[in-house]
């Protein structure tokens, strides 16, 4: 039953993208347009050069990052829906180090990451800190400390290291930028750092003792915590966790894309982060090519709306039906007639080679 659950599980969003694409082509179909010719200018506006492909794997970053700082969390059962702030509290704190330490090369990108890193990690364990200590729901208070983050940066850029008359802050120095793979492929080093952490994090999940813990307590914390787990301990390891991994993001779109902080800086990644995780089952990989879809909508859709005229707003529409189907079929998966039908159909299987031998 295992592995059927595992193959339906990799299934469900094949299906939900599918029947999104199928209703956005009506869509499509309803504003006048054809709707192959749509979907023919959207994938070549993401893959059509490999100028175009970077740009899309560029765009991924970013989302693999916030994705996999969701998913991390909700394998311990508890729900981080602050990976923005602490996307953006990683950057915060690398601009500083960037404008304010005087550090140069690569020794100062280093320091740069490692720092955006941990201060991603402290604003991640705050929600965790008050969830073990005082009971509080850790979704509201990631949710506010979104806020508290966003209006923080504004503070920098505006005021403590605003460049000039405008509100932004001074671009780091070229010495401290990530590079890119190639000069043909404008792709920066931080898409490899991004692919290479979620393998990283899909073997700690899976196949370590750490990870075996995490997902105890995510599945039944009672249990974990009778069987002796440190239940809290845990929880509160999987909330720093997850905002280290977001701070790192943060800091790497900083030093990889962005280069200085002004507004609109990290908008939006959190809570896509949270969906592509919901839509890749919680798997750290899965997460990653998910991340890589939605970039693809993404960079794509400002090519189907010059060439074709159609609103972008027919790409979110795809989008949230993708996310609406996904996560329908995992609720749906998990009901106790569906996992009766799983268990009959395995149980058909063996009746009949006990039958045949």
């Amino acid at each position: 039953m295992k592995g059927k659950v595992k193959i339906v599980k990799v299934i469900i969003p094949v299906i939900s993208i599918l029947i999104a694409f199928v209703i956005g082509g009506i869509i499509i179909a309803g504003l006048g347009k054809n709707p192959f010719e749509a979907y023919a200018y959207l994938f070549s506006g993401a893959f059509g050069s490999s100028q175009k492909f970077a740009q899309t794997l560029t765009i991924a970053c970013p989302l693999i990052f916030t994705a996999l700082a969701a998913a991390f969390a909700y394998k311990c059962g508890v729900f981080n829906l602050g990976g923005e702030g602490q996307f953006i509290i990683g950057a915060v704190t690398s601009i500083f180090v960037c404008l304010k330490l005087g550090v140069s090369g690569a020794p100062g990108i280093l320091v740069s990451l490692i720092l955006g890193t941990l201060m991603g990690g402290v604003w991640g364990a705050i929600p965790g800190i008050l969830k073990i200590t005082r009971g509080l729901n850790e979704m509201i208070v990631s949710i506010m400390l979104n806020y508290i983050a966003t209006l923080f940066m504004g503070y920098v850029y505006t005021n403590s290291l605003r460049e000039g008359s405008t509100p932004q802050t001074a671009a780091i120095a070229d010495n401290l930028q990530i590079g890119r793979i190639s000069d043909g492929f404008r792709v920066h080093w931080g898409f490899v750092v991004a692919i290479i952490l979620a393998v990283v994090l899909a073997y700690i999940i899976f196949n370590t003792s750490f990870g075996f813990k995490i997902r105890a307590v995510g599945m039944n914390p009672m249990a974990a915590k009778f069987n002796g787990f440190p239940v809290k301990k845990l929880i509160l390891s999987s909330f720093v966790i997850s905002g280290a991994v977001a701070g790192l993001g943060g800091s790497i779109e900083l030093h990889g894309k962005q280069f200085r902080l002004m507004s609109g800086f990290g908008q939006g990644f959190g809570f896509d982060g949270v969906a592509i995780a919901l839509i890749a089952q919680l798997n750290p990989v899965g997460a990653a090519v998910v991340a890589f879809f939605f970039a693809v909508l993404r960079k794509g859709s400002s090519t189907l709306q010059t060439g074709m005229k159609v609103p972008s707003s027919v790409v979110d529409i795809i989008q949230a039906l993708v996310i609406i189907f996904a996560v329908g079929g995992t609720v749906l998966i998990k009901k106790p007639s569906v996992q009766k039908l799983l268990n009959r159909s395995k149980n058909d299987k063996v009746s009949g080679k006990g039958a045949e031998a």
